[in-house]
């Protein structure tokens, strides 16, 4: 039940004194075609001893398993630190820090994290914060058409995140403007570079170019950056911020850099968590700051020179007239925040590189590993950070199945993102999967491969 202070006779009052005689039609301006009368999805209500057990089996389950899944949430090593520190009071419960005078801790914080991310993106400026990775890349589409003013249309890789696409696609669609979907080549798995040329032309606002990209592959960024800026397109990277440890920068891809920078910052200190919440992050070039969402945090000196802390080009709707705002973002995800600013704290560049290069390492373990298994090859002969697709010869569904049943959650299968790439598995290994784990992978997968190479399926109906 919802906490609603107001009884009903003075909700009656209420909307007597405003001369309506429901609530709803305090709604009437919203078009017929856009409400959903029932949330057939939403389960029943349950009390707050059934949600404990819930819970309890469900973090029962995915303690149970080996993971070997990436696909955008990655499972990483968190100091036990980060959350032990992050769950104090003074920031578990903090709120928006809108009074400087009672804020500036979680001022300094949020100022802290802004130089580390711009740092680690070789970028200008950063924000505090956006949701999470996809919204993040849906308003640095708006934010690039902004900047472009007349150019309507973003140019956006099949190699991005199917979900960032498509959240993308929900966002803007009903604001004129068009993603245009670049293909992949089948052979390497990256950006189509003639594809990416024939769907060039003076309405394209921006390029979207993900690094590494979702098949874990690495693309040609600074060629592609270079073509981007020839052409008069902005380029919004999309990155996993724990791979910049080890890879180049994106405000130092080709000769000017990338525009605009986004991802997911689950990799920075954020637990799985069966999914969330986690927070994205933005950042970009200087001269861009005044179309970036979000929040951002400035550093000052008061009449006595004493270091200060406040918000700044707070250009939300909550700050400014509403044509005027350049989203209507509401709020960050600022205990995310915290956390991960405690993670890069503790880990320092050293510990990060580490972790990034450790992972790289297993993933190539990994892939060796398992391609060595007849029926089991690479899709796509390209380089890659820590995650890789394999074509197994054997029915997906089955065989993640039976390997759930070992205790491993074997990867993700991408047949329904992806029409050719049927019987396609993307794995993942990062600086947590062990030797013997990868070995135990190995062996289950074989059997399983093999059990079917020497049991086909005509055999077994007959």
């Amino acid at each position: 039940m919802p906490f609603i202070p107001h009884t009903e006779k003075e909700t009656r009052q209420m909307l007597e004194a405003i001369g309506v005689r429901q609530i709803d039609e305090l709604f009437d301006e919203i078009p017929d075609e856009l409400i959903n009368e029932k949330l057939n999805h939403v389960p029943s209500a349950m009390g707050e001893a059934a949600i404990r057990q819930l819970s309890k089996k469900r973090a029962e389950i995915d303690n149970a398993y080996v993971n070997f899944i990436g696909a955008g949430a990655y499972e990483h090593h968190i100091p036990a630190a980060v959350w032990q520190l992050a769950t104090r009071g003074e920031f578990y419960s903090a709120y928006t820090p809108y009074q400087a005078e009672a804020s500036q801790g979680t001022l300094q914080l949020l100022y802290e994290y802004q130089t580390m991310m711009a740092s680690l993106t070789a970028m200008d400026v950063s924000n505090a914060s956006l949701y999470e990775g996809a919204s993040a890349l849906a308003e640095a589409v708006l934010m690039a058409v902004r900047t472009r003013c007349k150019k309507r249309r973003v140019l956006m890789p099949e190699t991005v995140h199917p979900r960032y696409r498509e959240t993308a696609q929900t966002i803007v669609k009903n604001q004129g403007i068009i993603l245009s979907s670049v293909a992949y080549s089948a052979e390497i798995g990256c950006i189509d570079l003639n594809r990416l040329k024939d769907e060039l032309s003076e309405d394209v606002a921006a390029i979207v170019i993900p690094q590494p990209n979702y098949f874990g592959i690495l693309e040609d960024v600074d060629g592609l950056v270079d073509l981007a800026h020839d052409n008069a397109c902005l380029v919004i990277a999309v990155v996993n911020p724990l791979s910049l440890a080890v890879l180049k920068a994106p405000g130092d891809w080709g000769e000017t850099g990338a525009d605009i920078v986004v991802g997911e910052g689950q990799p920075l200190g954020i637990p799985l968590s069966s999914g969330g919440p986690y927070f994205g992050f933005m950042c970009s070039s200087q001269k861009l700051v005044r179309q970036m969402p979000g929040r951002l945090v400035g550093r000052t000196v008061d009449v006595d020179g004493k270091q200060g802390f406040t918000l700044t080009l707070q250009a939300r709707e909550q700050h400014i007239r509403r044509s005027k705002a350049t989203s209507n973002i509401c709020t960050n995800q600022g205990l995310m925040v915290t956390a991960a600013t405690l993670y890069m704290s503790l880990m320092g560049p050293a510990g990060m590189e580490q972790a990034a290069q450790a992972s790289h390492t297993n993933t190539r373990k990994l892939i060796e590993k398992l391609t060595s298994i007849d029926g089991v090859e690479a899709e796509f002969n390209s380089t890659v950070f820590h995650e890789c697709v394999l074509r197994i010869d054997a029915p997906m569904d089955d065989l993640l199945r039976a390997m759930t049943a070992q205790g491993i959650i074997a990867g993700k299968a991408l047949a329904a993102d992806f029409n050719n790439l049927q019987n396609c598995l993307l794995v993942c290994a990062t600086e947590l999967r062990t030797e013997e784990e990868m070995d135990e992978y190995a062996l289950h997968l074989e059997r399983i491969v093999s059990k079917r190479r020497l049991d086909p399926p005509c055999a077994r109906k007959m």
